[in-house]
């Protein structure tokens, strides 16, 4: 390595570790692992050592002379005064959250279009998150609001402490700018609420012993009356504890009409059940793969995520795609009314998003990763599609739409070309750019390309390098490459807007691959790679390394792996089954124990993903590519860097813990940061951002530059 010894000294550092870690490593399973001690998320001994961890990591990479420009750098670009403020738009105008350099916590405000339109907008202030939170003396993160439709006066807005999946829900008058006094107030807990009417609520939360599900999540929903304490509240549907958990269920349509009140029943990640409410409950015969869309020109909307034959039709429908019922008739009889077809993807089609105005419906599909955009409108019994004229060989978005209009709101954005925010008026046809974000670096001299790597199992795999007009191809190119590959998750082309600054410029290279298990390209190439067959995600990341390095754009020492969550388990999986690809991996908010992950945060929700540890022929599939159980001695990983946070209360701050301390007692060089705040974020606000975004890329010019 040439002017890298600080870093391998720095690392080396963390190989000692805090006093108490056993330096005879047993085997990373069940009650003979030796940090299990590491699970207790506010155990003392843990937060003592991650604050020991902490301040080596910080020590090695802040005192880079890299690292402080990469912070001011990304605070910069993430602070910007001109970049895009997106809003919604709502009954009273156009909503936005702000954060910068004043409003840490950050402010929901409110603007008209025609100011919006300004290059200046005139914004009224709804709420002061950072002056709330310091009234109160909490660490209040800004979740979100439900209004009520169609006022859309009262709120019930989420606050989370610290940024916490587990939320506080307060009622909130959008008018008066106040909490209601003696409104709806519920304490801390992963729940979900949902208006009935303005005294009325419909809640999902822990109601006490033996109301949760083992993924921590509730399966007990009751109805709550303004005034009513929680005690009071009147159960109207109850799951099973071997479920994800259940959620209120209320249909309305563009006018806030309610059609139906019910629950979902998630019987595991990926298969529900609707039930719903009257004087005698229905469970729906839709497919357990399905899912409630909402209402557009009249009709009920479901989504396919399986093939289907409805039980009233001849008709077969393939997964991926939308049907609708008409409202009328299904309301009269729900399991006999007659589905048709509003839209069918192609080979290497799927849908992207979707959502209603007053009398339409505004569709995005994705077409090999590229996005087109689409009207339709249900006329004479059948459903027509009109393109939409944004810019081609682009990424579409639905930012924001109104049920009181055909109004919409696209972003449009590709790797190399900064986001712009459109308008479109279906009514009028009028479309226009609202919004633009200027450059953030120099794009003249950078070129995308998208290439095919062969999986073991000769699948094709898609991804996109970008890099230089200029690189060699001669393996000496220093590059990231990027993967998610699961839940059905979409990789598409984004503006690179960091990345191409802090690490593009300077001649480096960044690749995303379309793995299976997303959701690229539908359904099948999520299912594809799921369960028993999840290896194959696995498989086609190391067979895009393995491409990259094939046609010599950059060699083992000079690759990176990068990936967060389920991205970061893959990041795992590639460092312990090809550790010799890799000289560096950044593991962001990690799964790492998969024969524990059932235990840890929220992890049990996910056995439709992984498998069911506690099965023997599950657990078989886990073992064999748990990244956590596969750090064995005799093996050189490539020195990771691994990002989590206490308050992450999803993917438990325990898998990257329980990394980093088996890594050390092999004796293996990593760096480890705990961000105390920011969720499974790993950051609560714009400053925490760009201090994890700036500890990576000193990171990855230390591993991958510094050679």
């Amino acid at each position: 390595m040439k002017n890298s010894l600080f870093l391998a000294a720095s690392l080396s550092m963390s190989c000692l570790m805090a006093a108490g870690l056993s330096q005879a490593l047993a085997p990373a399973s069940g009650a003979e692992d030796p940090f299990l001690w590491l699970e207790e998320i506010e155990g003392p001994r843990a937060l003592a050592w991650a604050r020991t961890e902490n301040g080596k990591t910080l020590s090695a990479l802040q005192s880079d002379p890299r690292y402080q420009r990469f912070y001011g750098e990304a605070l910069h670009v993430l602070q910007a005064k001109d970049r895009i403020p997106y809003v919604s738009l709502g009954r009273r105008g156009l909503d936005n959250f702000w954060q910068d350099e004043n409003q840490v916590r950050g402010v929901l405000r409110r603007t008209t279009l025609e100011s919006y339109r300004t290059q200046s907008p005139r914004w009224e202030t709804i709420l002061d998150v950072d002056a709330l939170a310091d009234a109160e003396k909490k660490n209040w993160i800004y979740e979100g609001a439900s209004c009520l439709p169609p006022q859309e006066r009262l709120c019930l807005l989420h606050l989370s402490e610290g940024g916490k999946d587990a939320v506080f829900v307060r009622e909130f008058d959008a008018v008066a700018k106040a909490f209601v006094s003696n409104g709806f107030e519920l304490p801390e807990g992963k729940q979900q609420v949902t208006w009935v009417n303005s005294d009325t609520v419909l809640i999902a939360r822990d109601w006490g012993e033996g109301t949760m599900t083992q993924a921590g999540y509730p399966f007990v929903v009751k109805e709550l009356k303004r005034a009513q304490s929680l005690a009071e509240a009147h159960e109207v549907f109850r799951g099973e504890p071997t479920d994800v958990g259940a959620t209120p269920f209320v249909l309305r349509d563009s006018e806030g009409t309610i059609h139906a009140t019910g629950a979902v029943r998630s019987v595991s990640s990926f298969e529900h059940e609707y039930i719903l409410f009257g004087s005698k409950p229905i469970k729906l015969n839709l497919p357990k793969k399905a899912t409630i869309g909402g209402i557009a020109s009249g009709r009920l909307l479901v989504t396919l995520n399986e093939d289907w034959k409805a039980p009233s039709g001849d008709t077969p429908f393939s997964a991926g795609s939308i049907i609708s019922y008409d409202l009328a008739e299904w309301k009269q009889d729900p399991l006999r009314a007659r589905p048709t077809l509003v839209f069918k993807p192609g080979p290497r089609q799927a849908l992207s998003g979707f959502t209603a105005t007053r009398n339409l419906l505004i569709l995005t599909i994705l077409d090999n990763v590229q996005s087109r955009a689409f009207v339709y409108k249900y006329h004479r019994g059948a459903w027509q599609a009109t393109p939409i004229p944004l810019p081609e060989n682009a990424s579409v978005g639905l930012a924001a739409a109104s049920h009181e209009t055909d109004e919409a709101m696209f972003t449009v954005s590709s790797f190399l070309s900064p986001t712009m925010l459109w308008y479109f008026d279906a009514a009028t046809e009028r479309l226009e750019t609202l919004r633009a974000s200027p450059p953030r670096f120099d794009a003249s001299r950078l070129v995308v390309e998208q290439f095919e790597a062969i999986s073991r199992d000769g699948t094709r795999i898609p991804y996109f390098l970008l890099r230089s007009k200029s690189a060699r191809f001669d393996g000496s190119t220093p590059t990231l490459l990027y993967g998610y590959g699961g839940f059905q998750t979409p990789l598409i082309p984004s503006y690179a807007g960091l990345t191409g600054r802090l690490w593009l410029e300077q001649g480096n290279a960044y690749v995303v691959a379309n793995l299976r298990g997303g959701g690229e390209f539908g359904p099948q190439w999520h299912q594809t790679a799921q369960g028993a067959t999840k290896q194959r995600t696995w498989d086609d990341f190391i067979a895009v390394a393995e491409d990259l390095i094939r046609r010599k754009i950059t060699s083992p020492r000079s690759l990176g792996a990068v990936g967060g969550s389920q991205g970061g388990l893959l990041v795992g999986t590639a460092i312990t089954q090809r550790p010799e690809l890799f000289n560096a991996a950044i593991l962001q908010v990690p799964l790492f124990d998969m024969v524990r992950f059932t235990k840890l945060g929220a992890g049990a929700s996910w056995i439709g993903e992984y498998g069911d540890p506690t099965i023997p022929e599950q657990r078989k599939w886990l073992e064999a590519y748990s990244p956590y159980q596969r750090l064995v001695p005799g093996k050189t990983y490539p020195a990771p860097f691994i990002l989590t946070s206490t308050k992450d209360d999803r993917v438990h701050p325990a898998h990257g813990r329980k990394a980093a301390a088996r890594l050390a007692a092999l004796g293996q060089p990593y760096l480890y940061y705990e961000n105390t705040d920011g969720g499974h974020s790993a950051a609560a606000n714009l400053i925490e951002q760009a201090r994890r975004i700036a500890l990576e890329y000193t990171y990855a010019f230390r591993r991958l530059v510094d050679e």
